[in-house]
């Protein structure tokens, strides 16, 4: 059977202004490439705040409670030859795998992270014992897909290098200023993403070194003058730019799964800072350095970039990255299987 529907169950919260609607997630946009072979309808929960990047889709459904939220995917039943992917496992989307599971229908799930790390940042020690039971129960009988081997569920699972590289990422390199470390986080500021601890290490270590943060910025603030928020930016040649006018990037995250800034900023060949937590995601990329939570341990690894950056550059040249295209073309022969 040939499935040329495809329902994308997200627990992404999307605003909507004008008859438009607006994300803040790498996740919600792979709709609008999927939409190329697949007829494309998502259902994702009705955010109360604007989100800034638009999705180019027509077919949307937003559901302000669960309620709303399942009964848009039983609305969906009525068309024929139609695959269901579920994007994260969460309450939202672990009660809409029950009730497909119920009405049989083709169901893929699509992890990028381990949400046992992720529940226990937010609930504490209770946090995997909740998510454990939703992951054991969802993964029964679905298709996983799934960024990272340690993912894997029963050696049954399709692994995707997801991507949001457009190949202009990769031209016109610049050669960056080695004056001293210019320090670049891009993304949410918030508690998971560490950004409140990395603020707190920057303020007590002792080498000259400027930090940008570009995302939304809500209730943070910082009177280090050596820190400059910047504010979001998503069109991709001003971010270009803000990379390139940086030598390092850092990304001070408790948990992540296959963060998107991590390629654009080796593409860039800018090294890259991760704190023990989340060295997992290094993978064979070249250019990541693992850091400690500490100003110490910080120092000793912005140091060691500085004084080997030429060599470090030279080897990240070498890495192998993927390309948007290719992570599409990827999900569509997964999602195309019968």
């Amino acid at each position: 059977m040939s499935y040329k529907n495809l329902v994308i169950i997200d627990n992404e919260k999307i605003s909507k202004k004008n008859n438009s609607f607006y994300c803040d997630n790498f996740e919600a946009k792979i709709s609008e490439s999927l939409n190329q072979n697949f007829a494309v309808t998502v259902i994702a929960r009705k955010s109360k705040i604007n989100r800034a990047r638009e999705i180019n889709l027509e077919k949307i459904e937003t559901a302000s409670n669960i309620f709303s939220f399942l009964f848009s995917i039983f609305k969906t039943f009525k068309q024929s030859k139609t695959n269901y992917l579920i994007i994260a496992i969460n309450p939202y989307t672990f009660l809409s795998y029950l009730l497909l599971l119920i009405f049989r229908k083709k169901i893929f799930v699509y992890l990028r992270s381990d949400g046992h790390e992720e529940y226990k940042s937010i609930l504490g020690f209770i946090g995997p014992m909740i998510y454990g039971l939703m992951f054991k129960i969802v993964t029964f009988k679905s298709n996983i897909i799934v960024c990272q081997d340690r993912l894997f569920v029963k050696g049954e699972s399709d692994i995707v290098f997801p991507s949001e590289l457009n190949t202009f990422w990769f031209d016109n390199k610049q050669k960056p200023q080695l004056d001293k470390p210019r320090l670049l986080y891009v993304g949410r500021v918030k508690v998971e993403k560490g950004v409140f601890s990395l603020l707190k290490i920057f303020d007590e270590i002792k080498i000259d070194a400027q930090l940008s943060i570009v995302g939304r910025i809500e209730n943070v603030r910082s009177n280090n003058k050596k820190v400059n928020f910047v504010g979001p930016r998503y069109d991709p040649t001003a971010l270009i730019q803000i990379y390139d006018d940086h030598n390092i990037f850092i990304l001070p995250s408790f948990t992540e799964a296959h963060p998107k800034v991590i390629d654009e900023s080796l593409a860039r060949l800018r090294p890259v800072i991760i704190f023990d937590e989340i060295k997992h995601i290094i993978q064979n990329r070249k250019g990541i350095f693992v850091s400690k939570r500490d100003k110490k341990s910080l120092q000793e690894t912005i140091n060691f970039i500085m004084k080997n950056y030429i060599n470090i550059q030279g080897s990240m040249t070498k890495n192998i990255l993927p390309t948007k295209k290719e992570f599409i073309l990827q999900m569509s022969n997964i999602l195309s299987s019968n």
